[in-house]
């Protein structure tokens, strides 16, 4: 097999892909895909084809990883296709592609970590990133690397048509109809911007203990925002839609659905109010909402935060931490959602891992480095945003489990309080769990009953305290549709979460003094 430099691949591999496609690197059935688990869509030696690898090489990589005495090492290959097309008041104003390719090679002693990468994937540049790596360990006992076999995985995102077979010319005419729509609804509409991204993730690990495996991960959004006048005042909103899905995602409902929530949330904010400052019952809206629970509450559950002893529960395993109808999970395994995963970045399986259960704190989220250091079950949470970074224990998609109430009984439960639909611009504090979040969009909640929208607000408060203080949980659990992106130590990654219906007894809220 010929060994390929970076720039010959993409000269070979990908040509012609700006913006629009890159046909024939893999021979996928898109039918099969939708149903077919992710064994029978991909072949592993396409991807050694793919990487212009084989297992001869992987291993004399690992073993150059190996040989100052490193306990483990892993190899992450990886090849990501982004695009992107913009359109604003009926014409397209930008469009463009982004290739992204190389190979990330991890070496561990212990509890410390050697990394490096190279984008040229041949056998001279993966030894010398290998040797790099190597450099964390200094022993003369050395282990060598098993031989490999190949991991089969589920598919958890399964697509119908490929974004390598879909042309701009396909895409277009759903940013030109949303765009029309978001006009037709109201004639105080002046504006409109609309984004469509899509992105193909070829991935393939191996490691040192003798796992191959490899994945497809495909994504996209749809984000849309509008401008509206009224008397001189000009307000703008909008809302998004994020997936591990195809195009045969945006369905005419979708399209509709992302028309009507971008103008009625930039509308509703010419009658929108600031309530007065201070402590009030707050209830977090189903679905979108469930960022505070990411935020303020789930990295503290990170594996990594707690054994450097900086999480609030670093001492909370086995105790409560919530009411006993409080369930809190974190999921890889969620149908298409946009932080779910057929396994982790470290080639482990995903899974829902229950964090919280009947209110004790049952588990932190692991990466291999920490399941090893707590002894405990690797749950799947090992991420990293490409093969340029070390993966750590992250997210996936977090969410709290349905619970005895019904949303109309709890908003009828509040006299006087604030209903919060949507948060952007959030600030957390991981140690302590102290949080601030700017309410996008929600309502005054009088008298039982929800009234006027609200704009210009923040919430305040700690992480802990409202999980402790929440006193009713819905039974409409809701995972947002929304594309959320995760930074943490200067990485990124897309992530997902959720809410029922939650009631807090108390949460600062700043309005009007």
């Amino acid at each position: 097999m010929g060994r390929m430099t970076r720039r010959e691949f993409l000269e070979t591999g990908v040509k012609g892909i700006m913006i629009a496609s890159i046909p024939g690197i893999f021979k996928f059935d898109p039918a099969a895909a939708f149903t077919a688990p992710m064994e029978d869509i991909v072949n592993l030696n396409e991807y050694y084809t793919h990487f212009g690898v084989d297992e001869k090489i992987i291993l004399e990589v690992m073993q150059t990883a190996l040989g100052r005495g490193g306990d483990y090492c892993d190899v992450y290959f990886q090849h990501n296709i982004a695009n992107t097309v913009g359109l604003e008041d009926n014409a397209v104003n930008r469009a463009y592609a982004n290739v992204d390719f190389g190979v990330g090679i991890r070496v561990v002693s212990g509890d410390q970590t050697g990394y490096s990468f190279t984008e040229e994937i041949t056998p001279q540049a993966m030894k010398l990133a290998a040797a790099t790596a190597a450099n964390i360990a200094n022993r003369a006992r050395t282990v060598a690397p098993a031989g490999l076999e190949h991991k089969t995985v589920p598919n958890y995102y399964p697509v119908k048509t490929l974004w390598n077979d879909v042309k701009i010319d396909k895409k277009i005419p759903y940013l030109q109809n949303i765009n029309d729509k978001v006009f037709s609804k109201d004639t105080r509409i002046i504006k409109s911007r609309i984004r469509f991204s899509d992105s193909s993730s070829y991935v393939l690990i191996a490691n040192s203990e003798g796992m191959t495996v490899c994945d497809y991960r495909p994504m996209t959004s749809l984000k849309v925002s509008c401008t509206a006048e009224q008397n001189a005042q000009r307000e703008t909103n909008g809302y998004s839609l994020a997936a591990r899905h195809g195009i045969e995602f945006f369905t005419p409902e979708n399209v509709e659905k992302l028309a009507d929530e971008s103008v009625r949330r930039t509308i509703d904010l010419f009658e929108a109010v600031k309530p007065e400052a201070g402590e009030m019952e707050v209830v977090l809206a189903p679905g979108s909402s469930g960022i505070l629970l990411h935020e303020a509450i789930g990295h503290g559950m990170e594996a990594d935060f707690n054994r450097k002893n900086i999480s609030i529960f670093a001492d909370k395993i086995g105790k409560p931490v919530a009411p006993e109808f409080v369930t809190i999970v974190d999921n890889g395994t969620n149908l298409n959602v946009r932080g779910s995963l057929n396994i982790d970045d470290e080639g482990n399986d995903t899974e829902e891992t229950y964090l919280v259960q009947d209110g004790i704190l049952t588990t932190y989220l692991h990466d291999r480095i920490s399941a090893k250091h707590y002894k405990a079950r690797h749950t799947g949470n090992g991420r990293r945003e490409s093969f340029r970074y070390a993966p750590m224990p992250r997210m996936r998609n977090t969410y709290m489990l349905p619970g005895p109430h019904t949303p109309e009984e709890i908003i009828k439960s509040v006299k006087k309080g604030l209903y919060a639909e949507t948060f952007t611009n959030g600030q957390v504090f991981i140690g302590a769990g102290d949080f601030t979040f700017y309410v996008q969009s929600g309502n005054l909640i009088e008298d039982g009953k929800l009234t006027r929208p609200v704009k210009d607000i923040n919430i305040i408060g700690n992480g802990p305290e409202v999980l402790a203080n929440i006193v009713m949980v819905g039974n409409d659990l809701k995972l947002a549709e929304d594309g959320w992106t995760c930074g943490k130590d200067g990485q990124s990654v897309p992530v997902s979460q959720g809410l029922p219906t939650v009631k807090v007894s108390s949460i600062t809220v700043g309005g009007v003094s």
